[in-house]
């Protein structure tokens, strides 16, 4: 049984050793999408070490239709924020490549989300941080992340618990519902996560908890999926001589 009061005071606490250990007088930086992991990351954050020491970073590509959502959570939290349109940047990369080399439709989704990563790492160097990852078990078994985009970062608070996990542990923090229940997007495409994944949340959810799973044809989806994006998850591979 899921205790999500113990979890979250837990994780609280883990924060805080964390900052204790390599950093004592630094501040957590967070992107702000708008969505439930950064908002709930967020307010982790806030129990942890204090609204003064938490900054949040919007950072829209053009206009983002749900940025309210975000400007939502960082004004209910009192966080300092700032707002960073990465538009200029993507458009400059894209803009740049050799006229022989295609840009794949890959790259057009996954390079905003590394120059987000970058953005926050500038801001971070700039206001004494450490970079908040905010994914979640759930994202990291299907490979549901940009490498080096949001699935890095200083610290992570959620990459071991579910998207149901994480979300009861939202309920306890005093957030609005609306930030903690809000249809999870990938931001990227403009589909949902259960729409590019091809199943819901709750069916993984529970089946990387039990291993149960009603759909075969679902169960196969997301064992090729974990299978083949388990490289995202381990450090980098290194040549070791013989010396």
């Amino acid at each position: 049984m899921f205790d999500a009061l113990k979890v979250k005071n837990d994780c609280i606490q883990w924060i805080r050793d964390f900052f204790e250990n390599n950093g004592k007088d630094c501040n957590a930086v967070i992107g702000i999408s708008g969505g439930k992991d950064s908002s709930i990351a967020a307010a982790l954050c806030v129990e942890a070490l204090g609204k003064e020491r938490v900054v949040g970073v919007l950072m829209p590509q053009g206009e983002q239709h749900d940025i309210d959502m975000a400007r939502l959570l960082v004004n209910h939290l009192g966080i300092r924020n700032y707002e960073i349109n990465v538009k200029d940047a993507v458009d400059s990369v894209l803009k740049n490549f050799p006229e022989d080399l295609a840009v794949s439709e890959m790259t057009k989704v996954n390079l905003p989300p590394r120059i987000r990563m970058a953005t926050l790492y500038a801001v971070s160097q700039s206001c004494n941080g450490r970079v908040c990852n905010t994914c979640n078990l759930s994202e990291d078994w299907v490979g549901y992340s940009t490498r080096y985009g949001d699935s890095v970062g200083d610290f992570s608070p959620m990459s071991n618990l579910t998207v149901t996990e994480v979300k009861e542990i939202g309920y306890l923090l005093d957030l609005p519902k609306e930030l903690v229940d809000k249809t999870p997007i990938d931001g990227l495409c403009g589909k949902s996560d259960e729409d590019n994944l091809g199943f819901t949340y709750a069916e993984l959810d529970v089946y990387i908890r039990t291993g149960e799973i009603a759909d075969m044809d679902k169960k196969a989806l997301i064992d090729r999926k974990h299978k083949n994006n388990l490289f995202k998850l381990q450090l980098m591979p290194c040549f070791k001589p013989e010396i």
